[in-house]
């Protein structure tokens, strides 16, 4: 079983999350989630998918800004799985300052409907419909990677990874704060997910 203050502290990063999402769209937009909420069911949204091409395509309003609104119409995900807890614990339980930058990594995919998370001992794996386009893990004491399945320009943030044949993961981004799984991180994030599905 999951300890209770695991449990907390994820929730605690999930409001977190919450809460600056939902003052994000209101800085971005001059209207809070509920405005918005009430907009998109007005125009007849269905699905996570159509509220962000809409949100995007009519409004200009991209990335987090858009996760509270579509928390709020589609409901919050099932984010910390009592199962996926014991794993998480076991890849953070000795390092818990590097926990809240998987948590953030998770909230992401949870939000997305065609991301399915796999838990695994040492690793989480990101899956689109189709195959896996991300993985989540603990590289050492004071760092996260994320390995993606991308065609992409090495640079920047994007590090070049030494692969076997037939290994397309050569691309990872090296995390040691959550404040650097920001917009251009979630964008490299999307990509890695529509080139792979």
């Amino acid at each position: 079983m999951a300890h209770t203050h695991d449990l907390k502290s994820a929730a605690k990063t999930w409001q977190t999350m919450v809460d600056s999402n939902q003052a994000l769209l209101l800085r971005k937009s001059g209207h809070d989630v509920s405005w918005w909420a009430a907009k998109g069911h007005a125009q007849g949204l269905k699905s996570d998918a159509e509220l962000r091409a809409w949100m995007r395509d009519e409004h200009g309003i991209t990335g987090y800004a858009q996760y509270a609104v579509s928390w709020e119409m589609f409901g919050y995900p099932e984010f910390m799985l009592r199962d996926a807890d014991e794993l998480i614990d076991g890849q953070y339980g000795d390092h818990p300052h590097l926990r809240p930058i998987a948590n953030t990594l998770l909230a992401w995919a949870a939000a997305h409907q065609g991301v399915q998370i796999q838990m695994r001992k040492g690793y989480v794996s990101l899956h689109s419909s189709r195959r896996k386009f991300a993985q989540v893990t603990r590289a050492n004491k004071t760092s996260v990677d994320v390995a993606l399945r991308i065609e992409a320009p090495i640079g920047g943030r994007l590090e070049e990874v030494k692969v076997g044949p037939g290994d397309f993961f050569d691309r990872k981004v090296r995390l040691t704060a959550v404040e650097q799984v920001d917009q251009e991180l979630l964008d490299l994030l999307e990509t890695a997910l529509e080139q792979n599905s």
